[in-house]
């Protein structure tokens, strides 16, 4: 048999020791440790690292999918000719990652349709990339998610799945005033998560207009001073984004419009009379 020929009895080893997908590739593998010369430790290790590679490309995409990111708004998508201003070097540092480290939040403040949604999703990815754990909520469904869940007695439940996330990104906060309820799950979240874990809070309101936004003014006052004060206001202006983000006819892919089909012609035979 030749190197380049794959046992079947590897493939069934392979697959018992839940490594089939090494098994999948494994023929090229070998054509191409047979073409270089590869010693044996260096072709056990090129398998591997395909391996891990594989591993962790599924393991992000499980964590994205449960994060419930947009996959369309992601850094190497972002349309680089948009009209819209935002601090290039300060956005690099978020890229870093070091705010999650250190438990930092980040406030994306913006006017309508700026971009503010895609930008928390593309951090959002990255940290997912890198192994945190992220979660993506519209405030008012958030909101909502709290309120049902007071009626099954789950809210304990689901305030932990909030406070424990490595990520929390809030899009759209403080778009509307909130009920006494409302603003002391808030106070309780921002309490919880300032110094321990991250958030990224999207809102077209400045930090100071969000104490308006709460039923009680001494809860919005502690509540929002202990988020400002350990965040990063990120501020994007300019034009809407948003028809960027229109979907588009790709001309390359169209279809060949399908011809109308003909009336068969009509035998004289068939003609009535």
């Amino acid at each position: 048999m030749s190197s380049s020929e794959v046992d079947p009895a590897l493939v069934t080893a392979l697959k018992r020791l839940r490594l089939g997908r090494i098994a999948a590739t494994l023929r090229e593998r070998l054509l191409l440790a047979e073409k270089q010369s590869m010693g044996h430790e260096e072709m056990l290790l090129m398998l591997l690292t395909d391996e891990i590679a594989r591993r962790e490309a599924s393991a992000t995409e499980s964590r994205v999918r449960d994060a419930g990111l947009d996959p369309n708004m992601r850094l190497e998508l972002w349309d680089k000719t948009a009209k819209v201003s935002f601090d290039k070097r300060l956005l690099g540092g978020f890229t870093s990652l070091r705010f999650l480290e250190e438990h930092k939040h980040i406030v994306i403040l913006g006017s309508v349709g700026v971009g503010k949604t895609f930008l928390a999703n593309a951090l959002g990815h990255l940290a997912c990339q890198h192994g945190y754990s992220v979660r993506f909520l519209r405030a008012d469904a958030m909101l909502r998610r709290l309120r049902q869940s007071r009626l099954d007695n789950s809210r304990d439940a689901e305030m932990v799945a909030l406070t424990t996330v490595d990520l929390l990104i809030l899009d759209d906060f403080a778009l509307e005033a909130m009920s006494k309820e409302e603003s002391r799950d808030v106070y309780q979240l921002f309490l919880e998560r300032t110094g321990h874990a991250s958030m990224i809070v999207t809102s077209n309101r400045d930090t100071a207009e969000w104490l308006a936004m709460f039923d009680d003014v001494l809860l919005a006052q502690s509540a929002v001073d202990r988020f400002k004060n350990a965040a990063f206001d990120f501020i994007v202006e300019g034009e809407s984004y948003r028809p960027r983000l229109k979907p588009k006819l790709d001309e390359s892919n169209t279809a060949a419009p399908v011809p109308a089909r003909s009336k068969p012609p009509t035998h004289p035979r068939n003609k009535r009379r």
